[in-house]
């Protein structure tokens, strides 16, 4: 009797254990465990070395011309090359064995340095370790007529991708480091197991970071599971149907209402920072012939780059990539963006530097590209002006994309799609990426944060995602666009599309209705030590700017004035992109390496060298007589001072004079008498009265004939005091709150206040103090005949570590806010700590003066290089001096010389004068020697009505040779109509933007009174004048008619 066959066994549904079943599949992909057996193994197949490998070491940066003539010496795998800043060209001899035909193969290059792989003489694909690739693909299938045998170059610099800090990414440069070369072979690439493995982590990030709660993942996950049961690594027959499984997932669509993510490639590369100037040129290139290579085998990729300069270093030292980055942006995949000729420090550089960081950017790229940026893109800078917004608009820029308001650490930001409103009212859409950063890998944890920490759900349902890596370069890569590729449209996932920022942009545009508004500075609340770091480099900016001003105003007017002088056009353009790139945001902030300090300090140099004073020598007999140049727009009585022949400094001004005393019993003396037992002085010059103890502090400051004190009793103003400055990482960046807690005053005296001038036009008096262990400080307080401020010429060796220097002006006066000048305008701040928004301003900026005023009266602070400033309650503090260690060891180590003035004044800082005074001190008038025979008494060019209005800036126009571009700005916060009057020959005036380019019916009336100029609360306008070339130019006209302002 036949049995019968046993009926079939069920199949057993698996049991899926969440833990072991997630750890299954990162074993199977795993770089670490299990390699002989998963997947991730099977990555690579067979290897050959190199046929030949030989190199050349240089301390040079040298072209790939130069490199390959030299003589190369054999080299190994595992050997080692350097010191730090060295360059190694190898030589590599490749040889294809004919057994890999229709293989992938990989030219692998490993090592701790950045390299550059050349090929038919042509740069051809970065490789850095720590961005990721460390391979370049010779073949995608190796056939027989193409070229078993090649020779390569590769550039390999003696650095990383951030520098070569010794212990910490931040530390000072290590000299004496080595870079070892690990890997330089032949690779068979198994493109079916890199495309199983990049399936394998999407699904297992989705099973991961969508939670247990969430039925995606766990589908995600059991899809996982049986891809590795499928998968059978040894038979690549087996692949397929492994993915077919992910493929189903990736393919189930999402909803309507989605988020959708605007993916968009992007590698930040500081100008300079961890490494010089002359490497970030190579970095460019690096990252940019990646990303190039990238465009031809991904035709959806946009990339999107800022900075003028790169692209003029790339075009200057690669020109062959430069005309494929310029093929690929007239495709529209290679996007310039921002508008500006570096990604510029937000906080320090003066208004017109900041117009000029745009006029210079946006003129480059619609030279070399035919259209400008219309979005400004300043990622990584430490805080952002609020005059920055009618910058942009006037630069044809409505929109603004940043990211570093997410580093506050008190307060979080409250938007990250907005509008943002300057101080004149002029407003941009703004957009802050919600993933919080601008190196975006394209991994699940990126998309799910992008969505989750949007902060205006319901008003916009787009946001920006920038991908590749940054700040060293780098740039993306293949896998973060294959992995954005499976996330396109995923249920359970954000939409991801590639995009540009236009296309995001516009749907914002579109979304905008319900958006909030931001009014006022975006302050940054962390690296407010960058206000005061590296404070050679900050005097530097400042007298280059003013340098650069005066320049411009002087070959303006000697153009009006000569029909034969040539403006210095080509040299000023070279002078302003140096400053342009010295105010870089780790240059100016002062967070760099001593190298790219030594490098800004020499371009400074070479600016502080340039003067046009000799063009308004007068010719004619022997320079018995001054002529007194004077480029601010107002008249100016001061003491000046001339080196005669003999070396002897004269004094000269009108008559006034001031008297110096030594304070006795009998309280304010004319003449000078021995000083009593406590040293104290006094100084009055008409408008001011000062009493100063032996050490050069103030016990009174009054306005003469006013009996209002402007130092409480029993204070102290030029109070130095010194603070310990240990923060909690960024060294060079950041001054923390605790720091307030630490207060030492300077009180060891060296050499008590004794009378260094007595009087007459000038008095000045002087003493020094010992300033913690090793330091010591020299001071000058100067009194002027008529002047209405008090000058502190300061002098100080400086020799400490982690201290923070200051000087407090205690008054009395009382406000809950204090004034600080911003570019082309000011702002308040609050003195009280009420809100943590408040207090987390412990430490601010300022321009060229601040001020604390109350009803009726008030006192101003102003200087001539500073920047980190205080206000609380009644206090005012200007910061002089840190120590950092890291990135720079010697930072700010050394002499210093600096001046600052404290000025009282009756009612407000704008009736009073105080913003004409501060641009005094920072532009003194030039005596220039002259013949008195033809020396004229005053000559004014042009004249502004109204004291509210600064004229700012006057330069020959980009574009028209024969007319300049005034600037005007309203700098008291009113509405108000003034004049500009001119002696030169203006043919026609007109309004124009920032890039100069006429304002539609902007043409202007040329009235009796001059040209008028209607402006609102800090309006800046600029003007177009042309000049009449045929006209006889005098500059004795009308003299004594224009009783105005002066210029």
């Amino acid at each position: 009797m036949r049995r019968a066959a046993p009926p079939p066994q069920p199949k057993m549904a698996a049991l899926k254990h969440r833990r072991t079943a997630l750890e299954r599949v990162e074993k199977f992909i795993s770089e670490v465990y299990f390699t002989d057996c998963n997947l991730r193994g099977r990555l690579f197949g067979d290897r050959c070395p190199a046929a030949s490998l030989s190199c050349f070491q240089t301390p040079r940066r040298i072209p790939y011309d130069e490199a390959v003539r030299q003589e190369f010496t054999p080299a190994k795998v595992g050997d080692s090359f350097g010191p730090t800043w060295e360059t190694c060209w190898f030589k590599v001899e490749l040889s294809i064995p004919p057994t890999w035909a229709g293989r992938e193969v990989h030219f692998v290059w490993e090592s701790d340095g950045e390299g550059m792989v050349w090929r038919d003489a042509q740069p051809v694909q970065g490789l850095t370790k720590e961005g990721e690739k460390t391979s370049y693909i010779l073949t995608s299938s190796l056939k027989e007529t193409e070229p078993h045998s090649m020779t390569l170059y590769v550039e390999l610099a003696c650095n990383g991708l951030f520098g070569a800090g010794k212990g910490s990414m931040i530390a000072p440069p290590d000299p004496d480091r080595r870079f070892t070369l690990t890997k330089a072979e032949l690779v068979i690439f198994n493109r079916d197991v890199y495309e199983l493995l990049v399936d394998l982590e999407i699904l297992l990030d989705m099973a991961q970071l969508l939670g247990e709660e969430n039925q995606r993942s766990f589908q995600a996950l059991y899809t996982a599971n049986q891809m590795v049961n499928v998968c059978d690594v040894s038979d690549p027959s087996t692949f397929p149907a492994a993915r077919d499984l992910a493929a189903a997932i990736f393919s189930q669509r999402n909803g309507e209402s989605q988020h959708t993510i605007h993916a968009v490639g992007h590698c930040h590369i500081d100008s300079a920072w961890l490494w010089p100037y002359e490497e970030t040129i190579r970095k460019c290139a690096r990252s940019w012939v990646t990303v190039v290579r990238l465009m031809e085998c991904n035709p959806e990729l946009t990339f999107a780059c800022s900075q003028a300069q790169q692209f003029e270093w790339v075009r200057s030292w690669y020109p062959g990539l430069y005309a494929q980055i310029q093929d690929f942006v007239a495709k529209g995949r290679f996007i310039p963006v921002g508008g500006t000729w570096v990604e510029m420090d937000g906080n320090l550089p003066s208004g017109e530097s900041m117009v000029r960081q745009f006029l210079q950017g946006q003129r480059f790229f619609q030279e070399q590209f035919g259209q400008i940026c219309s979005e400004f893109w300043l990622p990584d800078t430490f805080g952002y002006s609020a005059q920055l917004p009618q910058l942009m608009r006037g630069c044809g820029i409505r929109r603004f994309l940043t990211q570093k308001l997410s580093w506050n650490l008190v307060n979080t930001f409250p938007h990250h799609t907005f509008f943002w409103e300057g101080i004149d009212g002029s407003r941009v859409l703004t957009h802050f990426p919600p993933g919080n950063s601008y190196e975006m890998h394209g991994r699940v944890e990126e998309m799910l944060k992008t969505v989750k920490n949007n902060k205006d759900k319901g008003r916009v349902n787009h946001s920006a995602f920038l991908f590749g890596f940054g700040d060293g370069g780098g740039g993306p890569t293949q896998k973060m666009l294959d992995r954005m590729k499976r996330m396109s449209d995923t249920d359970g996932l954000p939409r991801v599309q590639i995009s540009t920022p236009d296309r995001l942009f516009s749907v914002l545009e579109k979304e905008s209705s319900q958006l909030c508004t931001w009014v006022g500075e975006l302050f940054l609340e962390l690296h407010n030590g960058t206000y005061t770091t590296q404070a050679q480099i900050k005097k530097g900016n400042r007298e280059c700017e003013r340098i650069l001003h005066d320049v411009e105003v002087l070959s303006a007017l000697a153009l009006a004035r000569s029909s034969t002088f040539q403006y210095p056009t080509s040299e000023l353009q070279r002078l302003w992109r140096l400053l342009l790139l010295n105010q870089f945001h780790d240059v100016l902030p002062g967070s760099c390496i001593q190298l790219v300090v030594e490098d800004a300090l020499r371009y400074y140099a070479g600016e502080q060298g340039v003067w046009m004073g000799e063009h308004w020598v007068l010719a004619g007999g022997a320079p018995e007589s001054t002529l007194v140049l004077n480029t601010l727009p107002w008249e100016r009585t001061e003491v000046i001072s001339r080196t005669g022949p003999a070396g002897t400094e004269t004094l000269g001004m009108s008559n006034s004079c001031i008297r110096i005393s030594s304070r006795g019993r009998g309280g304010w003396q004319r003449n000078i008498l021995p000083p009593p037992e406590d040293g104290s002085i006094t100084m009055e010059n008409g408008v001011i009265a000062v009493c100063l103890d032996s050490m050069g502090r103030l016990t009174s400051l009054h306005l003469v004939g006013s009996e209002r004190e402007s130092v409480p009793e029993g204070c102290y103003a030029n109070q130095f005091a010194l603070f310990d400055d240990v923060p909690l990482y960024w060294d060079a960046w950041d001054v923390m709150d605790y720091h307030l807690e630490t207060r030492k005053p300077v009180t060891t005296l060296l050499k008590p206040l004794e009378i260094s001038l007595a009087g007459g036009l000038r008095g000045s008096a002087s003493f020094s103090l010992q300033i913690g262990k090793s330091s010591t400080l020299t001071q000058e307080i100067i009194l002027d005949a008529t002047c209405p401020y008090l000058r502190f010429l300061t002098q100080v060796e400086w020799k400490e570590a982690h201290k923070f220097l200051k000087v407090e002006f205690p008054l009395l006066v009382r406000s809950t806010n204090a004034t600080y000048e911003i570019q082309f305008g000011h702002l308040q701040r609050p003195t009280h700590w009420n809100t943590s928004w408040d207090w987390a301003r412990f430490e601010v900026w300022a321009h060229k003066w601040l001020d604390l005023s109350e009803h009726g009266f008030g006192v101003a602070l102003l200087n001539d290089c500073k920047y980190g400033a205080s206000a609380h309650r009644n206090v005012l503090s200007l910061s002089l001096l840190r120590a950092p260690k890291s990135p720079d060891a010697t930072a700010d180590m050394g002499h210093h010389q600096f001046t600052y003035a404290v000025m009282p004044h009756r009612g407000s800082f704008q009736d009073a004068g105080v913003i004409q005074c501060a641009y005094n001190l920072n532009f003194p008038l030039h005596p220039v020697p002259a013949s008195s025979a033809q020396c004229p008494e005053a000559w004014s060019s042009f004249s502004v009505s109204s004291p509210a209005v600064v004229l700012e800036t006057v330069k020959q126009a980009e574009d028209s040779p024969g007319a300049m571009v005034v600037r005007l700005y309203e700098a008291h916060g009113s509405t108000v109509v003034a004049w500009l009057r001119t002696s030169l020959p203006v043919q026609e005036a007109t309004l124009c933007d920032l890039l100069e380019r006429p304002v539609a019916g902007g043409c202007l009336p040329l009235e009796q009174r001059g040209i008028r100029l209607s402006f609102t609360p800090f309006r800046v306008l600029s003007l177009l004048l042309v000049l009449r070339r045929d006209a006889t130019f005098s500059h004795l006209d009308n003299l004594e008619e224009r009783p105005e302002l002066k210029w």
